[in-house]
């Protein structure tokens, strides 16, 4: 589909939220997490839409910028050559950031210091980075059976962190 990065940020958000790489509705939109996946995450962090696209408060700066096209069981991995060109110079800009979301394995493996966890491991110990940083897993509908397999997750973790982004954003 070609080359269209999706990110947005400001020098002075307090929120980063690191996902995979956008999908294809975003990749068309030019708005992150604009489908069911951001539904999902919005609904977690107990924010609205009007919050959520406002840079000043949340940057969103995903593994991949471009779409990666579509395999066999769904969105490819983010392509390998967006984070080692441009994640260090955007991440350095973010000197105000309180609270990073890192969502799904791909940016667990770069934000985690144990990342050779598996991602279940690595949420399960969400505390562990607790209040700056919080491993998480994909949004997506695909995920409805990891969600129901963990019920922790949505009875423990996303309470503590509506209450953190409510805290942060004032």
């Amino acid at each position: 589909m070609g080359p269209r990065p999706v990110i947005q940020l400001s020098e002075c958000s307090k929120i980063l939220v690191v996902g995979q790489a956008p999908g294809r509705r975003v990749h068309e939109t030019g708005l992150p997490f604009n489908d069911p996946s951001g539904d999902r995450l919005r609904d977690w962090m107990g924010i609205t839409r009007d919050t959520f696209y406002n840079e000043q408060k949340l940057a969103i700066l995903p593994m991949g910028f471009c779409y990666p096209g579509t395999g066999k069981s769904g969105d490819l991995p983010p392509r390998p050559e967006c984070a080692p060109a441009w994640r260090e110079a955007l991440l350095a800009r973010l000197k105000e950031i309180e609270l990073t979301l890192v969502i799904g394995q791909h940016a667990h493996a770069w934000h985690l210091p144990d990342a050779g966890r598996k991602l279940t491991d690595n949420v399960r110990q969400w505390r562990q980075y607790w209040p700056t940083l919080v491993p998480m897993p994909h949004p997506s509908p695909r995920n409805n059976l990891w969600l129901r397999r963990n019920p922790w997750f949505e009875q423990e973790l996303v309470p503590a962190l509506r209450e953190r982004v409510a805290e942060v954003l004032g």
